[in-house]
Protein backbone atom coordinates (compact mmCIF):
# COMPACT_ATOMS: atom_id res chain seq x y z
CA UNK A 1 0.00 0.00 0.00
CA UNK A 2 1.15 3.38 -0.47
CA UNK A 3 2.56 4.83 2.30
CA UNK A 4 0.15 8.02 3.91
CA UNK A 5 1.87 11.74 3.12
CA UNK A 6 3.59 12.80 6.24
CA UNK A 7 2.28 15.53 8.09
CA UNK A 8 4.04 18.77 6.05
CA UNK A 9 2.95 17.05 2.65
CA UNK A 10 -0.80 16.92 4.81
CA UNK A 11 -0.78 20.60 5.55
CA UNK A 12 0.11 21.22 1.80
CA UNK A 13 -2.49 19.20 0.38
CA UNK A 14 -5.72 20.35 3.30
CA UNK A 15 -4.36 23.93 1.98
CA UNK A 16 -5.41 23.30 -1.11
CA UNK A 17 -7.44 25.71 -3.04
CA UNK A 18 -11.38 24.17 -2.56
CA UNK A 19 -12.20 25.24 -6.54
CA UNK A 20 -8.90 23.91 -8.23
CA UNK A 21 -7.04 21.50 -6.19
CA UNK A 22 -4.01 24.30 -6.83
CA UNK A 23 -1.11 24.19 -4.33
CA UNK A 24 0.94 26.60 -2.42
CA UNK A 25 4.25 25.04 -0.72
CA UNK A 26 7.81 24.59 -0.97
CA UNK A 27 9.58 23.07 -4.45
CA UNK A 28 10.48 20.30 -2.56
CA UNK A 29 7.18 19.58 -1.07
CA UNK A 30 5.26 19.97 -4.33
CA UNK A 31 7.84 17.70 -6.18
CA UNK A 32 7.27 15.12 -3.38
CA UNK A 33 3.87 15.04 -4.00
CA UNK A 34 3.92 14.71 -7.73
CA UNK A 35 6.75 12.10 -7.02
CA UNK A 36 3.62 10.12 -4.96
CA UNK A 37 1.28 10.80 -7.57
CA UNK A 38 -0.91 13.17 -5.64
CA UNK A 39 -0.17 16.49 -7.74
CA UNK A 40 0.51 17.17 -10.90
CA UNK A 41 2.57 20.35 -12.34
CA UNK A 42 0.54 22.44 -15.19
CA UNK A 43 2.11 22.45 -18.28
CA UNK A 44 1.26 26.24 -19.04
CA UNK A 45 2.63 29.35 -17.46
CA UNK A 46 2.87 29.84 -14.67
CA UNK A 47 3.12 26.21 -14.32
CA UNK A 48 1.20 25.99 -10.99
CA UNK A 49 0.53 22.69 -9.11
CA UNK A 50 -2.95 21.01 -8.54
CA UNK A 51 -3.94 17.91 -6.62
CA UNK A 52 -4.92 15.00 -8.50
CA UNK A 53 -7.44 12.82 -8.42
CA UNK A 54 -5.81 10.52 -5.31
CA UNK A 55 -4.95 14.00 -3.68
CA UNK A 56 -8.67 15.14 -3.66
CA UNK A 57 -9.45 11.61 -2.79
CA UNK A 58 -7.18 12.25 0.71
CA UNK A 59 -8.30 15.68 1.34
CA UNK A 60 -11.96 15.00 0.93
CA UNK A 61 -10.87 12.48 3.78
CA UNK A 62 -9.81 15.03 6.32
CA UNK A 63 -12.73 16.17 8.72
CA UNK A 64 -13.77 19.62 6.79
CA UNK A 65 -14.44 23.30 8.26
CA UNK A 66 -18.47 24.34 7.99
CA UNK A 67 -18.37 25.93 4.97
CA UNK A 68 -19.61 29.59 4.72
CA UNK A 69 -22.50 30.97 3.32
CA UNK A 70 -22.27 31.79 -0.75
CA UNK A 71 -22.27 34.90 0.20
CA UNK A 72 -19.28 35.39 2.22
CA UNK A 73 -15.90 36.49 0.53
CA UNK A 74 -13.43 34.00 0.17
CA UNK A 75 -10.70 34.11 2.34
CA UNK A 76 -7.34 35.87 2.01
CA UNK A 77 -5.34 33.98 -0.04
CA UNK A 78 -8.27 31.11 -1.38
CA UNK A 79 -9.79 31.72 -4.73
CA UNK A 80 -13.52 31.72 -4.74
CA UNK A 81 -15.37 32.49 -7.92
CA UNK A 82 -17.41 35.80 -8.13
CA UNK A 83 -21.29 34.86 -7.92
CA UNK A 84 -22.44 38.27 -7.76
CA UNK A 85 -24.24 40.67 -5.14
CA UNK A 86 -21.13 40.19 -2.69
CA UNK A 87 -20.99 42.94 -0.03
CA UNK A 88 -17.34 42.33 -0.41
CA UNK A 89 -15.23 41.18 -3.60
CA UNK A 90 -11.77 41.08 -5.20
CA UNK A 91 -11.00 44.01 -7.29
CA UNK A 92 -11.43 43.66 -11.02
CA UNK A 93 -7.67 43.99 -12.82
CA UNK A 94 -5.44 42.15 -14.33
CA UNK A 95 -4.33 40.34 -11.32
CA UNK A 96 -7.82 39.22 -10.79
CA UNK A 97 -8.37 37.89 -14.45
CA UNK A 98 -5.21 35.84 -14.53
CA UNK A 99 -6.60 34.37 -11.32
CA UNK A 100 -9.09 33.37 -12.80
CA UNK A 101 -8.09 32.13 -16.20
CA UNK A 102 -5.87 29.96 -14.26
CA UNK A 103 -8.16 28.38 -11.96
CA UNK A 104 -10.29 27.75 -15.40
CA UNK A 105 -7.55 26.51 -16.64
CA UNK A 106 -6.98 23.77 -13.37
CA UNK A 107 -10.79 23.20 -13.88
CA UNK A 108 -10.25 21.89 -17.12
CA UNK A 109 -7.85 19.47 -16.37
CA UNK A 110 -9.46 18.58 -13.49
CA UNK A 111 -12.28 17.40 -16.10
CA UNK A 112 -9.71 15.71 -17.86
CA UNK A 113 -7.98 13.47 -14.76
CA UNK A 114 -11.49 13.18 -13.08
CA UNK A 115 -14.02 12.21 -15.86
CA UNK A 116 -14.17 8.79 -16.72
CA UNK A 117 -13.68 9.24 -20.37
CA UNK A 118 -11.39 12.20 -20.16
CA UNK A 119 -13.71 14.50 -21.44
CA UNK A 120 -13.04 18.69 -20.85
CA UNK A 121 -16.61 19.87 -22.36
CA UNK A 122 -18.97 18.53 -19.29
CA UNK A 123 -18.47 19.40 -15.44
CA UNK A 124 -16.79 16.42 -13.56
CA UNK A 125 -17.57 15.37 -9.48
CA UNK A 126 -16.46 18.19 -8.32
CA UNK A 127 -18.31 20.77 -10.19
CA UNK A 128 -21.63 18.96 -8.98
CA UNK A 129 -21.02 19.29 -5.35
CA UNK A 130 -20.13 22.74 -5.62
CA UNK A 131 -22.76 23.98 -8.26
CA UNK A 132 -23.17 27.58 -7.61
CA UNK A 133 -18.82 28.01 -7.33
CA UNK A 134 -18.79 26.28 -11.10
CA UNK A 135 -21.38 27.98 -12.76
CA UNK A 136 -19.89 31.31 -11.38
CA UNK A 137 -16.33 30.19 -12.41
CA UNK A 138 -17.75 29.42 -15.98
CA UNK A 139 -18.87 32.87 -16.51
CA UNK A 140 -16.55 34.93 -14.45
CA UNK A 141 -13.96 33.28 -16.66
CA UNK A 142 -15.64 34.02 -19.79
CA UNK A 143 -15.39 37.84 -19.00
CA UNK A 144 -19.10 38.35 -17.90
CA UNK A 145 -19.91 41.06 -15.79
CA UNK A 146 -20.55 39.81 -11.72
CA UNK A 147 -23.60 41.67 -10.37
CA UNK A 148 -22.71 44.18 -7.23
CA UNK A 149 -24.22 44.48 -4.00
CA UNK A 150 -27.27 46.77 -5.00
CA UNK A 151 -29.99 44.63 -5.30
CA UNK A 152 -31.00 46.04 -8.76
CA UNK A 153 -27.07 46.34 -9.66
CA UNK A 154 -26.51 44.80 -12.98
CA UNK A 155 -24.70 41.52 -13.78
CA UNK A 156 -25.49 38.10 -12.90
CA UNK A 157 -26.01 36.35 -9.98
CA UNK A 158 -25.43 32.53 -9.00
CA UNK A 159 -27.82 31.14 -6.69
CA UNK A 160 -28.75 27.41 -5.67
CA UNK A 161 -31.84 26.48 -6.02
CA UNK A 162 -34.21 23.69 -4.30
CA UNK A 163 -33.53 21.40 -7.37
CA UNK A 164 -31.26 18.38 -7.25
CA UNK A 165 -28.11 19.86 -9.64
CA UNK A 166 -29.47 23.05 -10.52
CA UNK A 167 -28.76 26.62 -10.04
CA UNK A 168 -30.05 29.90 -10.89
CA UNK A 169 -28.60 32.41 -12.70
CA UNK A 170 -30.48 36.19 -13.07
CA UNK A 171 -29.51 38.80 -14.92
CA UNK A 172 -31.69 41.79 -15.47
CA UNK A 173 -30.47 42.88 -18.76
CA UNK A 174 -31.80 39.98 -21.45
CA UNK A 175 -28.98 40.15 -23.71
CA UNK A 176 -26.51 39.63 -21.27
CA UNK A 177 -28.78 36.92 -19.23
CA UNK A 178 -28.89 34.79 -23.56
CA UNK A 179 -25.20 35.23 -23.29
CA UNK A 180 -25.31 33.92 -19.60
CA UNK A 181 -26.74 30.50 -21.18
CA UNK A 182 -24.72 30.58 -24.57
CA UNK A 183 -21.44 30.45 -22.14
CA UNK A 184 -22.87 27.98 -19.63
CA UNK A 185 -23.98 25.97 -22.64
CA UNK A 186 -20.65 25.79 -24.10
CA UNK A 187 -18.87 25.11 -20.38
CA UNK A 188 -21.25 21.60 -20.84
CA UNK A 189 -24.38 22.81 -18.91
CA UNK A 190 -28.43 22.15 -19.58
CA UNK A 191 -29.77 25.47 -19.54
CA UNK A 192 -33.48 26.90 -19.90
CA UNK A 193 -35.26 29.87 -19.67
CA UNK A 194 -37.74 30.72 -17.06
CA UNK A 195 -40.01 33.13 -16.00
CA UNK A 196 -40.55 34.13 -12.19
CA UNK A 197 -44.17 34.04 -11.52
CA UNK A 198 -44.62 36.63 -9.49
CA UNK A 199 -42.16 39.14 -11.14
CA UNK A 200 -42.05 37.82 -14.57
CA UNK A 201 -38.64 38.66 -14.61
CA UNK A 202 -36.62 36.13 -16.97
CA UNK A 203 -33.91 33.52 -15.26
CA UNK A 204 -31.71 30.37 -16.04
CA UNK A 205 -31.37 27.06 -14.46
CA UNK A 206 -28.37 25.30 -14.85
CA UNK A 207 -27.53 21.68 -14.25
CA UNK A 208 -24.34 20.23 -15.45
CA UNK A 209 -24.58 18.13 -18.32
CA UNK A 210 -23.79 14.24 -17.68
CA UNK A 211 -23.21 12.74 -21.74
Amino acid sequence: MTRPPTAAQRRVIDAADPVTGRLRGTEAQLAALVKRGLAFRHPRPPHDHFLTPAGHRIREAAPEAPEPAVEAPAATGVFAARIGGEESAPEMGPARVREVHSAWQGLLELRRMTNPDGAMDRPCGWERKHLVQAAALALEAAGHLPAGPEPDAAGYRVRATPQPEAVAVREPDPEGLRACAATLEKAGWQVGEYTEPRTRARYLLASPRRM
